[in-house]
């Protein structure tokens, strides 16, 4: 399926879930992160394997819903959303269950018939005070996939958002097309960020996104998550622009463990909002639709095996 961003870049993607090259149905979406730059020349020695930590230890303690029942209706008028539903309670059975070794799995969306979605943020490039206490004040959940190029001039920004329970995941070193390196190189994008991630948040980030989505069905990439640490790589369904989400459905509507992207984002590149302004028209779309805004990791399970 093919659809273009708010700069007329062309979009295509696959969904579903599947196991690297070789194997059932695999995904792949490409055009994902804009404003990315091309590829950097990484080091000749990629650093070692990290090795993923468990979903349950990323966040602080064991998993659980955020609690938004408690965030007043003054609190979400501060920032322009009408309040959520609430999140249910995590699931007893998390519905993805990765494993410790092998090809690692590539999903754009969690099966579950909980009427939830699941938001992602990548790069870090936007560095915004507001957004924290954006987040802090209205407690939704996200997942940060960071590039270390982009986030290592301020690795501390993040920290609170971190200390939230929102968990810092791979998005390589310098945020190039992955299927453009040679198997060498694409090790040393993700081990490189994998260990420099590791180092400043203090977890092994245990889920990967490719820039663009490139390369998510190639073998070579695969083996590098592989290598490296995590153990999955993750995609999305609609992808947040200004003021409104691109789909992959043709009925532009949110399903129930559907994936969304977004990025750190500012006036520049928002055509002069800013992130609290579009992660406030993000989650007012996810509330026409009566959805409620659950955590990833609630619904990962493992490594295991």
């Amino acid at each position: 399926m093919r659809v273009e961003d708010e700069r007329g870049t062309s979009v295509k993607q696959r969904v579903r879930i599947g196991y690297g090259a070789g194997a059932l149905a695999v995904l792949l979406a490409t055009g994902g992160c804009s404003g990315g730059s091309g590829p950097a020349d990484p080091p000749a020695v990629p650093a070692a394997p990290v090795a993923a930590a468990s979903p349950a230890a990323t966040a602080s303690g064991a998993p659980s819903a955020p609690a938004q029942d408690a965030v007043s209706e003054a609190t979400w008028a501060k920032w322009g959303v009408k309040p959520l539903p609430k999140a249910p309670a995590p699931p007893a059975d998390r519905p993805v269950k990765l494993t410790r070794t092998g090809p690692v799995p590539v999903f754009s969306e969690v099966p579950t018939s909980d009427k939830v979605v699941f938001i992602t943020i990548d790069d870090g490039a936007e560095k915004d005070p507001k957004f924290v206490e954006m987040l802090t004040e209205l407690k939704v959940p996200i997942t940060m996939f960071l590039t270390k190029d982009i986030v290592k001039n301020d690795y501390a920004y993040f920290k609170p958002l971190q200390a939230l329970g929102n968990s810092v995941q791979n998005h390589t070193v310098s945020h190039p097309q992955m299927s453009k390196l040679p198997a060498a190189q694409q090790k040393a994008q993700v081990c490189d960020d994998q260990a420099a991630l590791t180092e400043q948040y203090g977890t092994a980030p245990y889920l990967f996104r490719p820039p663009y989505g490139d390369g998510a069905n190639t073998a070579a990439l695969n083996t590098a998550v592989q290598e490296c640490g995590p153990r999955a790589v993750v995609l999305w369904r609609e992808s947040m622009q200004i003021h409104d989400m691109q789909y992959q459905a043709a009925d532009k509507k949110l399903r129930n463990g559907d994936i969304i992207l977004a990025h750190f984002r500012g006036p520049s590149e928002l055509k002069g909002e800013t992130m609290t302004q579009m992660f406030a028209e993000l989650l007012n779309r996810i509330q026409e639709q009566g959805f409620s805004v659950a955590r990833l990791d609630d619904y990962l399970a493992g490594p295991t095996g």
